[in-house]
């Protein structure tokens, strides 16, 4: 396999090193980027000869191209190398609808696979959520090497999946994220097993790139229902107060997956 991954940075590398690692015939990779020092820096941090890295306005052909760009760059990216896909276009960018159809009419004879690990690469392997639009060989042997590297690839739509993120992404960063905004420093003696808990993932989402977590809530709605939540708890009197709370403790996951089965069937 020849692949080209457009996107040199944390995702772009993840996979590149998943396919390195999970196939028996390891694959020709070649890195570009915007930043072409970063390009280089991808490609020098493999130990494997057959890793490059190419100008961002290379003619070479590849088998597969996979883009592992930033949410707001989708589009554009899938536009400009499609064309210097032989085989399948591939995305591990983290919104599906957009991606998806953008490889469709970039790539209509390709095979087209949209993916999207649900982690960091540093807390690799987790769930991958799949929408395979048109699978085929070069892509199911993309999918077995996730698989090995101990990766729950999943199928999904890419209507379900976006609809998920809405919660997930969108609703759980801003959830935490405003939480860290309220706080006050507190002794470690006062922690509570719940803010310890909130204290730990806040920690964990503010050691990563802003940007990303700020395309994450300019794409996916939810935001603005955790504000809502929040000043109806702020304002609540005793008895409305444990309604809420009661509602809480029902959680939106069961009716997220009752709304979102028939509308995975329709596509």
């Amino acid at each position: 396999m020849n692949l080209l991954v457009v996107g040199a940075g944390e995702m772009g590398r993840w996979f590149a090193r998943t396919l390195v690692a999970g196939t028996p015939d390891p694959p020709s990779i070649a890195f570009t980027d915007a930043d072409p020092s970063v390009a280089r820096d991808a490609a020098d941090s493999f130990e494997e000869a057959s890793v490059r890295a190419v100008p961002t306005d290379t003619d070479e052909r590849f088998d597969v191209v996979a883009v592992a760009v930033p949410i707001p760059a989708v589009e554009s990216a899938v536009e400009a190398y499609a064309g210097r896909a032989d085989r399948a276009l591939v995305d591990v960018t983290g919104v599906m609808r957009r991606a998806v159809d953008a490889m469709e009419a970039s790539g209509p004879d390709l095979e087209r696979v949209s993916f999207h690990p649900l982690f960091a690469a540093a807390n690799a392997p987790g769930n991958v959520a799949v929408v395979a639009d048109a699978p085929g060989p070069i892509t199911d042997e993309i999918r077995a090497a996730l698989a090995e590297a101990g990766n729950d690839c999943f199928e999904t739509t890419a209507r379900e999946h976006d609809r998920a993120m809405e919660t997930v992404q969108a609703r759980a960063h801003a959830a935490v994220l405003a939480f860290g905004l309220a706080a006050e420093p507190v002794p470690e003696e006062f922690q509570t097993p719940v803010s310890a808990a909130l204290f730990d993932v806040l920690e964990t989402m503010t050691g990563n790139d802003p940007g990303v977590y700020a395309d994450i809530q300019a794409v996916f709605d939810g935001a603005e229902s955790v504000a809502e939540s929040a000043r109806a708890l702020a304002d609540a009197d005793r008895d409305r107060f444990e309604e809420l709370y009661r509602e809480a403790g029902q959680g939106a996951a069961p009716a997220l997956e009752d709304t979102t089965a028939s509308e995975g069937n329709a596509r």
